[in-house]
């Protein structure tokens, strides 16, 4: 193969490899932890090792996720339900997914 060929096909074999299906993708679990972070540490330990909630009338999301009979059906709820103690937040359902998904892979 002449040398120019081989250059071509070098640099094409590198923008496949490193294009956007090489990249890592974050799954859902993974988007929402970045969202819980964004979103609900004010109140809430978003992180499985947290103990103590910022505010102490809310549950650390490993608790949430460790309620016996505890699933995303029943967090969908929750977080579409208002609480007193809660703000009302509005969040996009696909956000909405990605949280229950973090809070229920924290069990």
């Amino acid at each position: 193969m002449p040398w120019r060929q081989f250059l071509v096909a070098a640099v094409i074999g590198v923008l496949v490899a490193w294009g956007p299906s090489s990249g890592q993708e974050i799954d859902s679990a993974g988007r929402g932890r970045v969202l819980a972070r964004q979103e609900c540490a004010r109140c809430h330990a978003v992180e499985k090792q947290q103990d103590q909630s910022p505010n102490e009338d809310a549950p650390s999301f490993h608790q949430v996720a460790s309620t016996p009979g505890m699933n995303a059906m029943a967090l969908s709820a929750a977080l579409n339900t208002s609480h007193r103690t809660m703000p009302n937040l509005v969040i996009a359902p696909d956000e909405q997914s990605d949280i229950v998904a973090y809070i229920l892979s924290l069990k």
